[in-house]
């Protein structure tokens, strides 16, 4: 799985040891960190890209991400696509929890699903919600789930 930085940089370390870098160079600098995961995906055409970000956050000093672009042709329905980014997010949460609990670092899954019922998106939120609680992991959805709404939205438009 390719990794890139927010700036093109592609990361030369597998995404567990970038992320081990990442806490131990920040929190050497002093930095209290917490790290938010989410996915959005797009649909072009027949293909559907997904983007699949980690973002850590700087308490009171701004932050930055490591990105991850995927695309298929499989068609999803719209409740489908959206448990197919949570799938994404928490696999890549899974992978790195162990680090985070080593390292006393904050995580949080975040899901790009509307709260609203008014919304296509909400037909996902219960199982969403259910998924990621159920893997122990902290959910936060719209409009709090920024990782995925506005950090993951950003690469996959």
């Amino acid at each position: 799985m390719l990794w890139r930085k927010f700036n093109g940089d592609s990361l030369k370390l597998p995404i567990k040891e970038a992320v081990e870098q990442a806490i131990k160079r920040e929190t050497a600098s002093g930095y209290k960190l917490k790290v938010c995961i989410g996915t959005d995906s797009q649909v072009k055409g027949r293909e559907t890209e997904f983007a699949t970000v980690i973002v850590f956050l700087r308490e009171g000093q701004g932050g930055f991400m490591f990105i991850h672009n995927e695309k298929t042709l499989v068609s999803y329905s719209i409740k489908e696509r959206m448990l197919v980014e949570v799938a994404k997010s928490i696999e890549i949460a899974y992978e790195l929890c162990n680090l985070f609990t080593e390292f006393n670092v904050d995580m949080e899954v975040h899901a790009d699903i509307n709260t609203n019922p008014n919304f296509k998106s909400n037909e996902a939120l219960r199982e969403a919600m259910g998924y990621i609680l159920g893997m122990g992991f902290a959910f936060k959805a719209k409009p709090e789930a920024f990782a995925s709404s506005s950090c993951a939205n950003k690469i996959v438009n």
